[in-house]
């Protein structure tokens, strides 16, 4: 896959594979080019060249998709930055999530499913999504996406300006939905040491470029990985 901004190349020849039912991470420093291989992935980027394809039975090319006609194969994007819709309330931006006709007619199923995974969302579905915390913020736009039924959820910097403890709680709930509901993940992430505490395989992304790939150990012990995170 190639991708760019004008004339700077943000993604050169990048190739991955995220297995069903599985955890997968892409990480790398800020400016690497993990949030443009999300973004074409869901169609928000334009891909220049090379294929994405979608396997559900169906061999399906998503280059050239619209962002909907996308998500309507249910391919979620949750974005980094903690974008929820800040003068609705819990609740109401739960409603949001459910846009999609499959959603919702499994609103129930899925709602008890996010109060279940993230108890302070219930506690809190009357507050306004603007008053929430940080982490509170970031549960909640993960809980937007799963009520939009997902079947592949990509998640983009989840640990982004929350403190560590708060990070640790995040990536146990997002492998929760893996351990305990079978979702596919496709997860950016700069937090090296928390991202491969729930991948099942990572990619590590540099400049745009994929340097290296391998399942949690390897990763860890990969001279690359030490100079970038560790150094």
């Amino acid at each position: 896959m190639y991708a760019s901004y004008g004339v700077a190349r943000v993604l050169d020849g990048v190739s991955i594979n995220v297995a069903k039912g599985k955890i997968t991470v892409i990480l790398g420093t800020n400016g690497s080019g993990k949030t443009t291989l999300l973004k074409c992935i869901v169609g928000l980027a334009r891909c220049e060249s090379g294929n994405i394809t979608l396997i559900n039975g169906n061999v399906v090319n998503l280059v050239g998709k619209k962002p909907y006609e996308i998500a309507n194969l249910g391919i979620v994007y949750v974005p980094e930055g903690r974008r929820v819709l800040y003068s609705l309330t819990v609740k109401e931006n739960l409603l949001v999530g459910a846009y999609k006709k499959e959603a919702r007619k499994k609103f129930k199923e899925n709602l008890k499913m996010v109060y279940d995974l993230f108890p302070v969302l219930r506690e809190r579905e009357g507050q306004i999504a603007g008053t929430l915390s940080g982490g509170e913020q970031q549960m909640l736009v993960i809980a937007r996406g799963i009520m939009s039924n997902p079947k592949i959820l990509l998640i983009d910097e989840p640990s982004q300006g929350l403190a560590p403890t708060i990070i640790k709680g995040i990536m146990e709930k997002i492998k929760e939905l893996k351990d305990h509901h079978g979702l596919t993940v496709l997860m950016s992430e700069q937090n090296f040491a928390q991202a491969i505490k729930i991948a099942d395989w990572g990619y590590v992304l540099v400049q745009g470029k994929i340097k290296f790939e391998g399942g949690p150990s390897e990763l860890a012990q990969q001279d690359l990985v030490k100079k970038l995170y560790f150094a």
